[in-house]
């Protein structure tokens, strides 16, 4: 399979999928997930009009945006360390793992210093996996109290691997139920759901996903060992 070809048949599944939902075209966005993989892959994907990646790693993002287009729109989608805030925020658009109400402060106090306005999600563990990061839903509401910024625009969840249909039903539409509530109480605008990946995104749209992370279905699978 040919990037070219994953990345073809991965937006003709969102359309399809945003269809079933009732939902407009658009309303979804893809995320190209190219962790692990060269900047080549990234470009080639580029070149096929994919103009929005994430990466998991800090110092991994740091080496491959300077090798790719300036317009590329990168997002941060793994752990971030309280110490590679300001690395991370000299290429990241979007940060998606916002995860303690002493991270969201530090990058906020940051992204001031450099005078830059990333979008920031809080990573919610709504499966209650203890080997996921992620706030916990009860923490979200002192959260949004202890530091109410604009940046935040949303949320972001990881479902468990080979978890059922109704359970990623649960674990999306969970999501999507606080993000309802958080809005109605915080008085925040808080539009953005960052879930679904290469294998369940499908049922992330279903239950509202406005971002899907897709890396496997087009880069193909990934040697770790590397």
């Amino acid at each position: 399979m040919s990037i070219e070809s994953g990345l073809a048949e991965v937006k003709a599944r969102l359309a399809a999928a945003l269809k079933a939902a009732g939902r407009a075209e658009g309303d979804a966005r893809l995320i190209a997930v190219s962790k692990t993989f060269p900047a080549e892959c990234a470009a080639e994907a580029y070149r096929c009009g994919q103009h929005a990646f994430g990466e998991n790693r800090v110092q991994e993002l740091s080496e491959k945006a300077p090798k790719l287009p300036a317009d590329i729109e990168w997002h941060l989608i793994g752990h971030l360390q309280q110490n590679k805030v300001r690395a991370a925020l000299e290429h990241a658009a979007w940060i998606h793992s916002i995860d303690s109400l002493a991270l969201l402060q530090r990058t906020v106090r940051i992204a001031g210093e450099l005078g830059v306005s990333p979008k920031l999600l809080l990573e919610v563990n709504i499966s209650g996996e203890e080997s996921k990061f992620g706030l916990t839903p009860s923490d979200v509401p002192l959260v949004l109290e202890g530091c109410p910024t604009p940046m935040l625009a949303g949320f972001m969840t990881v479902a468990p691997l080979g978890a059922s249909e109704a359970e990623l039903h649960r674990i999306f539409g969970g999501l999507r139920k606080l993000r309802d509530e958080m809005e109605a109480k915080s008085g925040l605008r808080l539009p953005e759901l960052s879930m679904g990946m290469s294998g369940d995104f499908e049922i992330a749209v279903a239950e509202g996903a406005t971002m899907v992370r897709v890396g496997t279905a087009i880069f193909g699978h990934r040697d770790y060992s590397k």
